[in-house]
């Protein structure tokens, strides 16, 4: 047919150089023209990027939202009246365990520290004279130049002037501690709050509130988990060492803050309640994280993941390549021959930057994790194979 065409246009153009070629490129379009629709819908095809799932054993994570709280807080009060001389921090600094904090007004406290101690000193004194009285005592009676009688006055002076001397050591004592804690110290190393008695004012021993401390390193991060996932845990708990046994199996744990640049934190479950909330049907658990920078505060809300489960072949994809069909998730897979087909999939919790595909998957089709917008079940498509990384996370930090 192309050439029955080419005759027609030789005859009609000449044989002319010029007419020459004008036939020949009639010829070309023609056969274009015959094969065009075939180039055209190959050109045409969606190119979408396709990957194989990500198969290895994991350990699926429980999330739970709780709130950090100081391993200790401390409300510093004085133990003795008097008014505040002065204040040796400054708000909001770290303190050191002993470190000096507030002076309470020393002079009244030393002088009575003063006088008990010269009330030892003459007990003292009255105690080595009744002494000597009753030894003397003793030595006149057995030679019979002194009566028993007189001896046992002299004994019962020496004993009276043993307990006169003991209560003044007592009230010395007493006194000593009392001067020293005119001397308010850190009873813990932390971060102290501001200041809340100024300098001059009265304060009431055991009542007034000067400051509070709280501890950093480490932090504890309490969280609620419910009877449903505390049976699950039981039912796992002699596999994986028991997640509640001995109030805590310092269980491998991680928190994550409102800062999404920062990284997550490692820490372990120590801790849980050894009873149910009838109220609440919960169980209030704990773990404790380092935090030798600080980056954590008491009160700062998170998200702990904790393992849910024993260790399994589990198949992952990314966030990208889940769709949705009406009320289910689907997965669009592609064959050998660039036919997309759609699988309904059940998904679970995110690990490593991947979502948990609980079924639906094996783990050996080929998926599209890039350009779902552009096509359909039932289409054929370019497709251009990538290879997931283990972790996605890592592969985002890189």
């Amino acid at each position: 047919m192309g050439f029955v065409f080419a005759r027609l246009v030789s005859r009609q153009f000449g044989s002319s150089r010029s007419g020459s070629l004008g036939a020949w490129a009639a010829v070309v379009a023609f056969l274009l023209i015959g094969a065009g629709p075939t180039l055209a819908q190959e050109a045409q095809l969606p190119t979408v990027t396709v990957a194989k799932p990500v198969v290895r054993e994991i350990v699926e994570d429980d999330e739970f939202v709780g709130r950090f709280q100081a391993v200790d807080e401390v409300a510093v009060r004085s133990r003795v009246n008097g008014y505040l001389e002065k204040v040796h921090f400054k708000d909001g600094a770290l303190v050191a365990k002993g470190q000096l904090l507030f002076t309470i007004d020393r002079r009244p406290y030393q002088t009575t520290y003063d006088a008990a101690r010269s009330q030892v000193d003459v007990a003292s004194s009255v105690l080595d004279f009744t002494k000597a009285q009753f030894e003397r005592a003793e030595e006149l009676v057995k030679t019979g130049n002194l009566s028993i009688s007189i001896l046992d006055d002299r004994r019962r002076e020496y004993l009276s002037a043993q307990a006169a001397f003991q209560g003044a050591t007592a009230a010395l004592q007493s006194a000593k501690l009392n001067l020293g804690f005119t001397e308010i110290k850190a009873p813990i190393s932390g971060r102290i709050d501001r200041r809340l008695v100024s300098e001059g004012n009265l304060v009431q021993s055991d009542s007034t509130l000067l400051t509070t401390i709280v501890s950093t390193d480490p932090i504890d991060f309490y969280f609620d988990i419910d009877e449903r996932i505390f049976l699950a845990y039981a039912r796992d708990a002699k596999e994986r060492g028991g997640v509640l046994q001995d109030g805590g199996s310092r269980l491998p744990v991680t928190v994550r803050i409102a800062d999404r640049d920062q990284s997550s934190f490692e820490g372990s479950l120590d801790f849980a309640e050894n009873r149910i909330d009838s109220a609440t049907g919960t169980l209030r658990t704990r773990a404790r994280f380092p935090n030798p920078d600080g980056v954590l505060q008491p009160g700062m809300f998170g998200r702990i993941n904790v393992p849910g489960s024993l260790p399994y072949r589990g198949v992952m994809i990314p966030d990208e390549a889940l769709g949705s069909d009406q009320d289910r998730r689907i997965v669009l897979v592609v064959d050998g021959e660039g036919n997309v087909s759609a699988k309904p999939v059940r998904a679970g919790p995110r690990i490593d930057g991947y979502r948990v595909i609980r079924e639906g998957l094996t783990g050996d089709e080929t998926i599209v994790i890039n350009g779902l917008a552009r096509i359909r079940p039932g289409i054929k498509v370019k497709p251009e194979l990538v290879t997931l990384p283990p972790k996605a996370e890592t592969a985002d930090a890189q």
